[in-house]
């Protein structure tokens, strides 16, 4: 492997011949042609990363092969990151009038993993009370974490208590009603100037540092499977247990803000795992009771001695109990 390494670097330099200030400018040139064709300030910046990084692993940006040769040899990378590095790539060949034959990379089709819901609320509470609040965010909503970071206080209405999210991907835009508890989170955080709600500079910040208070509260509560717990995993929770609720798809569709319902099929997959079929029951005298039921997901089974039967699945993800310490327990 390093005699591959090494000749790749020798083939670099003897194909390139770009000074450092002419890889520079090439890069610079890239994320500006990138921004000018309308991608997303988040594309922009992992694929300008991708295509440093294969500058720092020795390929010559116009040199194709070298490139290609780079990507093979990422073993710790998956099919779906090599896949990204392809695409990445392929701007730039399209922007320097290059011609290359694409490595076809397809990512292995995985179901996601679903927390429980006191892992999550564990989690949370670990968290400093910006990165609560941002999880909470997504928690509610099952926003991407792009959609979650560019809100600002302006997308908060406090009198409705309702939150906009402008979408991304060519999702569709969305509006959900906040908790008590995520009102209070954003209500107490502090506010500046500026108009958006999160300080931290990037999302690169903002997934270290939720890297790094992930481990400290997976560490501290000795419970690994938080580690397991991702931006996105939250949305795949959301997904999951909204389908579980409802079995409505067309409804979990237009939650998730999804305009392919492909994209809304594999959360059927998770909910009809096999499982025990275990239920909770609870029983209503009154029109009001009957009510507080169904809003909770309850369903109606029968009618009984003058009271009407209700149910509801229990399920393996949707724990109820919620971490009591970290720095919104005060609140609660």
């Amino acid at each position: 492997m390093v005699e591959v390494e090494t000749q790749i670097k020798k083939q670099a330099v003897g194909a390139t011949k770009l000074s450092e200030a002419e890889l520079k400018g090439k890069i610079v040139e890239y994320a500006w042609n990138l921004k000018r064709n309308g991608y997303a300030e988040s594309t922009i910046k992992t694929y300008t990363y991708l295509i440093k990084l294969f500058i720092k692993k020795g390929a010559g940006l116009n040199n194709p092969d070298s490139v290609k040769d780079v990507i093979a040899m990422q073993e710790t990378w998956s099919r779906g990151r090599k896949r990204n590095a392809v695409k990445s790539y392929s701007l730039y060949v399209k922007m320097n009038d290059l011609t290359w034959e694409k490595p076809k990379y397809k990512p292995v089709e995985k179901l996601p993993f679903i927390p429980t819901e006191q892992e999550i609320d564990s989690l949370i509470g670990g968290c400093c009370k910006q990165m609560s609040a941002f999880l909470q965010v997504l928690k509610e909503t099952g926003a991407r974490r792009g959609e979650a970071f560019q809100l600002k206080w302006e997308d908060i209405d406090f009198v409705s208590n309702r939150i906009r999210l402008t979408p991304l991907k060519g999702s569709r835009a969305r509006v959900f009603k906040m908790s008590d508890k995520l009102l209070r989170m954003l209500h107490y955080l502090p506010k500046t100037s500026s108009k958006r709600i999160w300080n931290y500079k990037d999302l690169f910040y903002l997934d270290k540092g939720f890297r790094r208070m992930r481990k400290r509260t997976a560490h501290k509560l000795g419970n690994p499977r938080l580690m397991m717990i991702h931006f996105h995993t939250l949305r795949h929770w959301k997904a999951t247990i909204e389908y579980a609720k409802t079995k409505d798809i067309l409804y979990v569709q237009q939650l998730m803000g999804h305009r392919s319902l492909k994209s809304t099929l594999r959360y059927t997959q998770l909910v009809n795992l096999p499982q025990n079929e275990e239920y909770i029951c609870k029983t209503a005298k009154t029109i009001e009771e009957a009510k507080e039921l169904i809003e909770s997901g309850f369903e109606y089974v029968t009618d009984l001695d003058s009271c009407k039967l209700f149910r509801k699945r229990k399920t393996s993800y949707l724990g109820t109990e919620s971490f009591q310490g970290g720095p919104w327990s005060s609140l609660d």
